[in-house]
């Protein structure tokens, strides 16, 4: 037991990229935001979702650009598995640091990989706490990821919540400039009901809007008892800057996924393997297969078996 319980601590005291030895600094040297770039990327690179483009441009950008900000960013991406939440907290990093996802200033941990075993649970939210604390005290524009926040521990969520509220220090650290962005399949029901409802009423896609959605996503993650949020206090003391929803993909969106993948593997473009493709995958609803099920997570995987 002495064993498994340290093995899990190392775990969850890891993320996904760590300092190598190179020579990283936290400056404007390693640390280069460019609105215009990451604006670019969002337009031409995350596809489908026009409300989590253009908060996420302006949350990021306002923040990038304040030189004293009164609190640390803190965005929640809700959706179902495949529509771009992971891939979009990938280009805010490659925007930010220049060695883009390796950079040491990033931290991404997954709840189910590193936080696995309850019975650890206090240990857990200590070398968290600690974590945050060394890695921020090194780098105060420093990143923060948690994906499957759905799955996390109560306790474990609002463990961090100190770091997320508006102090000018704590115990001589201030966590002001650094960004934290949850990702959570959470609320992506309610999300889906909207988005039909607007294509069932005629309407365009692109006239749903931010408030169409934010606070009925954000009650419902809060009243979800399935969802790692449930009652928590960041939401419940609006630490939360921003739910921000992804829309599930329709079928042009999974054909320019496939595109894309192609592309990123150095493939020549085929569009008609693509269509092969997305004919195969599951839409909803059923008859009139309208939006994709899976999104476009699985086409990486399932590409090379239509070229």
């Amino acid at each position: 037991m002495i064993i498994e319980a340290s093995v899990a601590l190392a775990v969850a005291l890891g993320a996904f990229w760590t300092f190598s030895g190179n020579n990283e600094v936290c400056n404007e040297e390693w640390i280069n935001f460019n609105t215009y770039r990451l604006k670019n990327d969002l337009e031409t690179k995350l596809y489908g979702q026009h409300i989590a483009a253009e908060v996420i441009l302006k949350t990021i950008t306002g923040f990038m650009e304040n030189k004293n900000p009164k609190k640390p960013l803190t965005l929640s991406f809700h959706g179902w598995t495949g529509t771009g939440k992971t891939f979009a907290s990938q280009l805010i990093a490659e925007n930010i640091y220049k060695k883009k996802m390796e950079s040491s200033f990033l931290h991404l941990f997954s709840v189910t990989a590193h936080f696995p075993l309850k019975v650890h649970i206090d240990s857990y939210k200590t070398r968290l706490q600690e974590w945050i604390r060394g890695n921020v005290s090194i780098c105060p524009r420093s990143m923060f990821i948690f994906d499957e926040m759905d799955k996390m521990p109560l306790e474990l969520i609002d463990s961090i919540k100190p770091y997320l509220d508006f102090s000018d220090n704590l115990d001589g650290v201030s966590y002001r400039k650094a960004i934290f962005i949850f990702l959570s399949n959470a609320g992506g029901e309610m999300i889906n009901e909207v988005t039909m409802k607007f294509w069932r009423d005629g309407k365009e896609r692109e006239k749903i809007q931010l408030k169409d959605l934010e606070t009925g996503l954000s009650q419902s993650v809060f009243n979800n008892k399935g969802s790692g949020f449930w009652h928590t206090s960041l939401i419940d003391k609006k630490l939360v800057d921003f739910f921000v929803p992804f829309l599930p993909l329709e079928y042009k969106h999974v054909i320019q996924c496939g595109l894309t993948e192609m592309d990123r593997q150095g493939l020549p473009r085929d569009n008609n393997a693509v269509k092969r493709m997305a004919d195969d995958l599951i839409f909803f609803p059923k008859e009139e297969r309208v939006f994709s099920d899976q999104g476009c997570k699985l086409i990486p995987n399932k590409l090379h078996f239509y070229i």
